[in-house]
């Protein structure tokens, strides 16, 4: 793969890759353990409305995806703060309205009709340097409040009521967060795709979260997770001349269902080593 980076377009991907990796970490082991994949799931088909919106009136697409799904994210925020025994639903309706905006604006733009497999699958080779940019500042911009709003966030996650009596300002964090994750969720889909965004959000973090022990170990772990599930799928996509976005979480996957099978074969030896142990001891006790 080094002969590939002569590429401008490689050397785009890799970095675009690695500043979603690493926001993909953080903002996806709050994700797992907030239990808002769901809502992730709706900010991200929601985000087609702004792509739709973007192409229909020339506007940036980057700055007008996040705006509209900055939007999305916060009625969804607000809805699962109040009314949480209707969250799922009111989630699912701003999810297909989304979309379907988006697809209509798309179907009304003049002119050349926009690739749509590349939104929903990704175009990580097509990231131009001019987003990189954009990437970039908002890499900054979430770590840089995760990293000053960390110990609130950290109370929040695990024990919401705890953090209220401490004086923790809990429903401001919260919608912070949604914030946070609409703007990763934009980034994410210029890599895999929107179908396939809460994938790269959610199996880093849940592999990790059994071994590491704090909310900063996570976010690291699946960071760096993260990144070698980015040049894995890289390496496979330009190896085979396959599509990047879906290489990227077929490694994922993959690594996912291999990490849980070997957690099984390892419960399950200890079982029979604990079954033939208390076998022996019995055979010791009735000699």
């Amino acid at each position: 793969m080094p002969e590939a980076l002569q590429f401008e377009f490689m050397r785009n991907a890799l970095i675009a890759g690695l500043l979603v990796s690493l926001i993909c970490g953080v903002i996806g082991a709050l994700v797992v353990i907030n239990r808002i994949v769901f809502l992730s799931g709706g900010i991200a088909h929601a985000a087609y409305g702004g792509i739709g919106l973007a192409f229909y009136f020339g506007w940036p697409y980057m700055i007008c995806t996040i705006g509209f799904s900055l939007a999305a994210g916060m009625v969804m925020a607000a809805v699962s703060m109040h009314s949480k025994h209707r969250a799922d639903t009111i989630v699912g309706v701003i999810w297909a309205v989304g979309m379907a905006c988006g697809i209509i604006l798309l179907d009304l733009t003049p002119g050349y009709n926009v690739d749509l497999m590349s939104y929903l699958f990704g175009s990580i080779l097509m990231v131009p340097a001019s987003d990189l940019w954009i990437m970039l500042v908002i890499a900054v911009v979430i770590v840089g409040l995760t990293t000053f709003f960390y110990e609130g966030l950290l109370a929040m996650s695990y024990d919401e009521e705890f953090a209220r009596i401490r004086g923790v300002p809990v429903r401001a964090l919260y919608f912070m967060l949604i914030g946070m994750l609409a703007m990763t969720i934009v980034m994410v889909i210029q890599v895999v795709g929107l179908i396939m965004v809460i994938a790269l959000l959610t199996i880093p973090p849940f592999i990790v979260e059994k071994y590491a022990k704090s909310l900063f170990q996570m976010m690291l772990g699946s960071g760096l997770l993260g990144a070698v599930f980015t040049l894995g799928g890289l390496w496979f996509s330009y190896t085979f001349d396959l599509t990047s976005g879906a290489c990227v979480i077929m490694v994922a996957g993959i690594t996912f269902f291999l990490v849980l099978l070997i957690e099984r074969l390892i419960i399950f030896f200890k079982g029979k080593r604990t079954t033939v142990a208390s076998g022996k001891d019995k055979a010791f006790t009735n000699g």
